[in-house]
């Protein structure tokens, strides 16, 4: 089997390097690879992202684009994590213009968190830190194999799928956000599992045991 981690020039990919070669299955083979022809040949691919939503909408568009897409239509499953899972959306408040790869429909909006009612403080953006995770239903607790749980945070937006179904999971943060996405072979999160230690663990581990 063989797992294709998405180098698109945007983040560094080390620390899910190490997470995937930590938790996959050690008879897996492990690349990086940012060129499009080598998902052809991948059993699993893993998209990363971090930094701005139209960079990183720009690095996959053309055949980066319509590889992930065919892989996807292939039913082989992909995981995306933080920009990773956005970019699977149209389009994002972020970057007007920019456009995503549309596989799910929906839209990423920045977000709206207003005040902490303990303290009088607002929350700031970036939403930056350890966060719970919650289950939308069973079935999405064992789709994500790790939760419910605490997970890491960078972000400033959140998806807004139009089809609720789709929500496997939700985070409170002054608002409460979507943080996890599923539709058969395809996972999204918006956290980072790579830094989010034993969880991080868990839940990698569960998608490749798909």
């Amino acid at each position: 089997m063989r797992i294709v981690i998405c180098q698109t020039g945007v983040g560094n990919v080390r620390s899910v390097v190490r997470a995937v070669e930590r938790t996959a299955p050690k008879t897996f083979e492990v690349v990086v690879s940012g060129v499009p022809a080598e998902l052809a040949h991948a059993d699993f691919v893993v998209v990363p992202g971090q930094g701005a939503f139209g960079a990183f909408a720009q690095s996959v568009q053309g055949g980066f684009a319509d590889a992930l897409q065919e892989h996807i239509a292939r039913g082989k499953p992909y995981l995306g994590i933080c920009l990773g899972m956005q970019v699977l959306f149209e389009d994002s408040e972020e970057a007007p213009g920019a456009k995503g790869l549309a596989v799910l429909p929906g839209h990423v909006r920045r977000m709206v968190c207003g005040v902490d009612p303990a303290s009088g403080v607002a929350y700031p953006l970036p939403h930056i830190g350890w966060n719970a995770v919650e289950p939308t239903n069973d079935s999405a607790r064992s789709s994500l194999g790790a939760v419910p749980d605490h997970f890491y945070f960078a972000h400033s937006y959140a998806v807004v799928p139009s089809d609720d179904s789709v929500a496997l999971a939700t985070t409170e943060y002054g608002m409460r956000f979507v943080s996890a996405i599923g539709k058969d072979n395809v996972l999204g999160v918006q956290f980072h599992p790579e830094k989010s230690q034993a969880a991080g663990r868990a839940l990698l581990a569960s998608f490749f045991a798909r």
